[in-house]
């Protein structure tokens, strides 16, 4: 008679253990979590090249990993180690700047508010902005803690050399296994799910789906725009095109207005202060290319299926950065698709459960 009962506590002992080791192995990987993260996210981006480098290559799994690892190297992580250098360089000589009083952001203001019409300073003293020096401390202090911060980064990376070699081996020595060993893996990851194969099916493709989504569609369209818009301040002679090009890159994510808090005040200033081909170029420029990118290469990059609410991409971007960093870039727009995903498996479960009570 106890036989029930011994075999229910059995079970939820067992579910007892499988959540407490589950839990311990997420505990020892934490402090690597970034680099597994971004492991796993480059497997899952890189492998259909791989499947055709596999297939090119006789089935050699090794080798065509191996040289799919040698690609993500060449292509990803090379270009992204310059781009920080020199981005840490640009902001350490903005902090030098400041510091030495050579970047004076008052008298950009002067500038701006002096060659601005009338009825233009008429309505900004309306609402208060015309108070110069309240704005020079706000941007000088913002301008500072930033440029502060890139100097730390650039200390920080000079001293934690050994950490960052680590992260990187460990990215791509997972990867490797990930593209080699992929497909067993998901076999395991399916056969333990305690789920139906239809949802098993459509949360894991859904899942690469989102991701292939979110860094196609929101990583490759900030990198462009923010590269056009570091070619045109660098054509243009703007200090710090990387700099400001990385900013253009993370505010793009911001629709509608996104790059344009970068490059439209630089415009309006070239405009007021007599550049007048340079504020007509750059707006040109910023307008009929940068401001296209998006409306051109979002949908064909991400698709109709996979494309969230553009409220949605913004606050999950912006929440998945607070809690994750840098990281949270994709972990957040990821989440946020993943959670409409199993929503929209509820809904279509109990949508089916409706209409076979109803043929009964």
């Amino acid at each position: 008679m106890n036989s029930p009962n011994l075999a229910g506590l059995e079970d939820k002992t067992f579910l007892v253990l499988i959540v407490a080791v589950s839990l311990a192995f997420a505990w020892i990987l934490w402090p690597f979590y970034g680099s597994v993260f971004w492991g796993t996210v480059l497997a899952i981006l890189f492998t259909p090249p791989y499947r055709r480098l596999l297939t090119s290559m006789g089935q050699r799994r090794t080798l065509a990993a191996l040289v799919t690892v040698l690609i993500v190297l060449m292509i990803v992580i090379l270009p992204l180690t310059l781009i920080s250098a020199l981005l840490l360089q640009e902001g350490f000589s903005v902090y030098e700047r400041i510091q030495s009083g050579e970047l004076n952001i008052g008298q950009y203001f002067q500038q701006v508010f002096g060659a601005l019409p009338a009825w233009v300073t008429e309505l900004l003293d309306r609402f208060g902005l015309t108070n110069l020096g309240l704005m020079q401390e706000r941007l000088s202090s913002s301008l500072m803690k930033g440029s502060q911060f890139l100097a730390a980064q650039a200390l920080s990376i000079g001293q934690n050399t050994f950490d960052l070699i680590v992260n990187l081996f460990i990215v791509l020595y997972l990867l490797f296994f990930l593209l080699r060993d992929g497909d067993d893996l998901t076999k395991r990851i399916r056969n333990a799910m305690p789920l139906h194969p239809e949802q098993q099916r459509e949360l894991l493709n859904k899942f690469t789906t989102v991701i292939r989504a979110t860094v196609k569609g929101n990583v490759v369209v900030a990198i462009v725009q923010g590269a056009l818009g570091g070619l045109i301040f660098w054509f243009l002679g703007v200090h710090a095109p990387v700099l400001c090009a990385v900013l253009m890159a993370f505010l793009s994510l911001l629709p509608a207005v996104g790059s344009a808090l970068i490059w439209l005040p630089v415009a309006i200033y070239f405009l007021v202060t007599g550049a007048i081909w340079q504020g007509v170029v750059l707006i040109a420029f910023s307008v009929l290319v940068i401001g296209l990118v998006d409306n051109i290469l979002r949908p064909i990059l991400v698709g109709k299926d996979t494309k969230m609410p553009d409220y949605v991409v913004l606050i999950s971007t912006l929440g998945g950065m607070a809690i994750f960093g840098l990281n949270g870039f994709v972990i957040g727009p990821v989440v946020a698709a993943m959670f409409i995903a199993v929503w929209d498996i509820v809904a279509s479960s109990r949508a089916g459960m409706r209409i076979d009570r109803t043929s009964r």
